[in-house]
């Protein structure tokens, strides 16, 4: 186990799918709207319109900063040094 946070790299993908995945919500958004009458039209007007703008602050919503802490590591002793001897 480590204190060690998640990488930049870990992070920002974690955020690219959750973007895609609300962008792929409001594809089917859109589908529904064609498909469907009453309420449900409504409710997916209102997803096609309003899930691009939370899709973008979900993904540009950066996971703060944890202070970490570090605990030294002793290195291995030299196994080289042992079988010369």
């Amino acid at each position: 186990m480590t204190s060690a946070q998640t990488s930049s790299t870990d992070d920002q993908s974690a955020r690219v799918k959750r973007y895609l995945t609300m962008m792929g919500l409001r594809i089917v958004c859109f589908g529904v709207v064609f498909i469907t009458t009453g309420w449900l039209r409504w409710v997916a007007i209102i997803g096609a319109v309003a899930l691009p703008y939370f899709a973008v602050v979900v993904a540009n919503a950066v996971r703060p900063r944890e202070v970490g802490r570090i605990t030294p590591v002793s290195p291995e002793p030299d196994r080289t040094k042992r079988l010369e001897q």
